[in-house]
């Protein structure tokens, strides 16, 4: 088992060889990885193409999958090509690209033809500095008090 994705991670199954690996009949989101350094780090594994299927058995695994080229190039043999497979409880195709595209947003992986950001766009939540949080809590305006300071001592007036 293998922790996936942003935060706590998603439990993958694998990594598995990819070569003489037989795909279940069954929904999921997959993680093709390879070694960069087997000898110095042979626990560590780098993640270079995320997808989702609604039949992992219909991919074409291992190596005629449309990107298996560019996975056998990254990891230097298909001998070196590994999988990780995670099927999402309960979770349908929406979920599973939701799950895809978080994944190639935090890793960015070189075989994916699409490219995500993980950062967000000022345009879409604002700029921190104009958030309504991050002034005081009490707006003050021409001729209105001062707000209360915290312990000030200052009944609410509330009993």
């Amino acid at each position: 088992m293998i922790r996936l994705g942003s935060l706590a991670g998603y439990p993958f199954e694998g990594p598995r060889l990819l070569g003489g690996w037989t795909p279940p009949a069954r929904p999921g989101v997959y993680a093709i990885c390879y070694k960069p350094e087997p000898d110095s780090k042979p626990d560590r594994y780098a993640v270079i193409y995320v997808g989702h299927s609604g039949d992992l058995s219909a991919e074409r695994f291992p190596f005629s999958h449309p990107r298996a080229p560019c996975w056998v190039r990254r990891a230097g043999s298909k001998w070196k090509v590994y999988i990780c497979t995670y099927e999402v409880p309960g979770g349908g195709p929406g979920h599973r690209e939701q799950i895809t595209r978080e994944l190639a947003a935090v890793y960015q992986p070189r075989c994916n033809t699409e490219r995500y950001g993980h950062a967000w766009k000022d345009e879409w939540i604002g700029e921190y500095s104009s958030a309504p949080n991050t002034g005081p809590l009490a707006r003050r305006g021409p001729g209105s008090p001062d707000p209360p300071s915290p312990g000030g001592g200052e009944s609410s007036g509330l009993r």
